[in-house]
């Protein structure tokens, strides 16, 4: 089994730009955290662009099941292809 949802709870923040509310700062990490507590095998696969900015989706695995979640994380790869995706870096 394997748990798909998001990276961040809001589109991610611009370059040099600076969250100064403490409650949001904790809140962009506090969806990576449980497979951090558990010690289970995530990634993040990029899957679209928001705000001109790569946005994920994190895939979460049972401990030692790695090779199912790189097999789930190539397919999703190739079904969005992101990696043929040229940004647009300058604004």
């Amino acid at each position: 089994d394997i748990i798909a949802g998001a990276v961040f709870p809001f589109p991610p923040f611009k370059h040099g730009e600076r969250e100064t509310d403490p409650l949001k700062m904790y809140l962009s990490d506090v969806l990576t955290v449980p497979a951090n507590l558990t010690g289970s095998p995530a990634l993040s696969v990029p899957i679209n662009f928001v705000n001109n900015l790569p946005n994920g989706l994190q895939l979460i695995a049972r401990p030692f099941q790695e090779t199912q979640l790189l097999q789930l994380a190539y397919q999703v790869e190739q079904e969005y292809q992101m990696y043929k995706v040229k940004p647009n870096l300058i604004p």
